[in-house]
């Protein structure tokens, strides 16, 4: 069994102040294998927030990795927004921008899905999903895919799709692909995949903000995963009095190729 902690849209200089001890308590006790972060670490791409953003990294005990957030490429400097627009990501949080971690039983690839010519939506970079494909048919284990802006979203949700998402998921589908994690929504969403060509073989975790002021009707929360070969029991640890604590764990199955959930109680319903 593998501990993911699943967290996403920090924001730094838009953030709650009072939930940032709270926030890596929280992840640091509930001692996950792998912190995946996905995206938005900054509010405008400054360098005070990027630096806000390494701090708080690096008070993460266990090994994380990350991928970039729209927010994290300069949104008024269109200077580097077109033609540097990962050199602060780069400096601060990461180099690679398709990072890859193996450990015993768990595989996870980061996506960079920020599209700097059309800000808000995200792109599918073909290369990279190669670079899953290629990853993905070299080692065994549950197999994860981090990524900002999800491949699926409600029907209600004004924001554009990425252009190509469903192909996109169908191609993460058939390289085995298991789970994918995402965030920019400020909403949570944890289901199987419904646009994938084989079923639900594909659980989509999607977290709201950790920390971020902005909240869109949600509260501030993270995801904790338990995970092994065919099971997700998946926490959503809500920000409550200043400090995050469970509101729920659903229990995931594969059952003839595809994620089904394992509660007795309707889908949606929290666990008490």
């Amino acid at each position: 069994m593998k501990r993911v902690a699943h967290v996403s849209d920090l924001h730094f200089g838009r953030t709650d102040h009072a939930l940032r001890h709270a926030l890596i308590e929280a992840v640091n006790a509930a001692k996950p294998d792998l912190v995946a972060v996905t995206g938005d670490f900054t509010q405008r791409a400054r360098r005070r927030q990027y630096s806000a953003a390494r701090a708080f990294l690096e008070r993460i005990e266990a090994p994380w990795m990350a991928v970039p957030g729209n927010h994290d490429i300069s949104l008024d400097n269109l200077w580097q927004r077109f033609f540097r627009p990962w050199r602060r990501y780069r400096e601060f949080i990461c180099d690679d921008l398709c990072p890859v971690h193996v450990q015993d039983g768990l595989v996870v690839v980061g996506l960079n899905t920020v599209n700097r010519f059309r800000w808000q939506s995200g792109r599918v970079r073909w290369l990279q999903m190669r670079t899953v494909s290629r990853v993905f048919s070299e080692h065994e284990g549950i197999k994860v895919v981090l990524a900002h802006h999800p491949f699926e979203q409600d029907a209600d949700i004004k924001k554009t799709l990425m252009r190509d998402a469903e192909r996109a998921m169908e191609r993460l589908s058939d390289c085995g692909a298991d789970l994918v994690l995402s965030g920019h929504l400020h909403r949570w969403r944890t289901e199987p995949f419904l646009s994938a060509k084989h079923g639900a073989q594909v659980l989509q975790v999607h977290v709201g903000t950790g920390l971020s002021t902005r909240l869109r009707g949600q509260d501030n929360d993270f995801a904790l995963l338990d995970l092994d070969a065919d099971t997700a029991d998946v926490t959503r640890m809500v920000a409550r009095q200043g400090r995050f604590v469970p509101e729920g764990t659903r229990h995931f199955r594969v059952r003839d190729g595809g994620w089904v959930e394992a509660t007795g109680g309707p889908v949606g319903a929290p666990e008490g």
